[in-house]
């Protein structure tokens, strides 16, 4: 788990188990105090002294991303008329930010500042990076998704949409397949105990293979998928939107679906482009600054003492793009605000919807 800086351990990503462990077991004859795990690290100490920061930012993050993902999808699945291709996917993207909040982040942010490292076991050690990474590409996934199916609805009105259980499916894959670009991640992970050698240290850390550059291929690969596919997607789409309606319409005669496009163009695409560049923005730190690791392994770039803060600080901003969709979302849709004033206002709602009731009887 690279929140834990490789740096500290004294190897670096493309180091292999073996190499890494001799590494860390090789402090013992260093003189250090093994009582005091601070003493091996430079940078865990200044961490240290800004956790009372860290922690109330990833607390606020956990809350209002559990928070308002929860409420996102409570009004999807209760609303029938919520109930269409895109909301399900705009919900398949909640899901994932909701478990990435619930169970990544807490994780992650007590191995950040527990001097004894990871206190979760063996399972969990390979199980919360594999999810970690897996909601990022099931992010980048259903945006992808949410993109073509905008496509379809305006382009081509008449077609039938696609039925739920073809949504349920487009998800299943959308998991399967982030699950598996996240596997490598998971697999280079390796839990290592050191406390019978003496030191009170569990480390849970990644150690790829020392020949080739597959650490540095996968992150490449990461930063382009996170940023290409939603960002071409978005785009692609707005142009063939564009081009077909000019195809399919009359010079100086704007046809009904260039009229039904105007007017939920500003809409969907806001929604869709605000997402967008919210996980892209969000996520773009921690990329960067995970491919700079990877391209300087001696730290010349940046010194020890500060990748543990800069990583900390990186993490914090990415899992923050949990947050913002919910916002996102009910700032452009008029029947999430409902639910929203509904659950914050249940008299008032009620009152509405019987005052709704009789004026529709009458």
């Amino acid at each position: 788990m690279d929140i834990f800086t490789n740096g500290d351990l004294g190897v670096d990503g493309n180091t292999s188990h073996e190499t890494g462990q001799e590494r860390l077991e090789g402090t013992k004859s260093q003189g250090y105090n093994h009582s005091d795990p601070l003493d091996m690290f430079i940078g865990i100490e200044l961490l240290l002294r800004f956790k009372p920061l860290f922690l109330p930012l990833y607390s606020l993050v956990v809350v209002v991303a559990g928070v308002g993902n929860s409420f996102l999808l409570a009004c999807i699945l209760s609303d029938k008329k919520l109930h269409n291709a895109t909301n399900f996917f705009i919900s398949n993207l909640a899901a994932g930010d909701l478990l990435m909040c619930l169970t990544c982040v807490p994780l992650t942010v007590s191995y950040a500042f527990d001097s004894r490292g990871w206190a979760f076991g063996r399972v969990l050690c390979h199980l919360v990076p594999l999810l970690q990474c897996a909601t990022v590409f099931v992010s980048v996934l259903s945006l992808t998704a949410i993109a073509v199916d905008r496509y379809v609805v305006v382009a081509h009105p008449v077609r039938r949409r696609i039925s739920v259980w073809s949504c349920g499916a487009v998800s299943l894959g959308v998991w399967l397949l982030s699950l598996a670009l996240a596997a490598p991640q998971s697999l280079y992970t390796r839990y290592m105990d050191l406390r019978p050698n003496g030191i009170d240290l569990v480390v849970c850390e990644e150690f790829w293979p020392h020949t080739g550059n597959l650490r540095l291929l996968y992150s490449c690969f990461t930063l382009i998928a996170s940023y290409m596919i939603p960002l071409l997607s978005v785009s692609i789409s707005y142009c063939a939107i564009t081009v077909s309606l000019k195809r399919y319409s009359v010079p100086g005669e704007p046809s009904n679906s260039q009229q039904r496009w105007s007017q939920r163009r500003r809409k969907t695409f806001s929604l869709l482009v605000a997402s967008v560049l919210a996980f892209a923005l969000c996520w773009l730190p921690l990329q960067v600054l995970t491919l700079m690791l990877d391209l300087d392994p001696d730290f010349h770039i940046i010194g020890k003492r500060y990748i543990n803060v800069l990583q900390v600080c990186c993490h914090l901003v990415a899992m923050s793009s949990a947050c913002y969709n919910p916002f996102i979302y009910a700032s452009l849709h008029s029947k999430v605000r409902m639910h929203l004033k509904g659950y914050l206002c249940p008299c008032r709602h009620r009152q509405r919807e019987m005052v709704e009731r009789v004026s529709s009887r009458s």
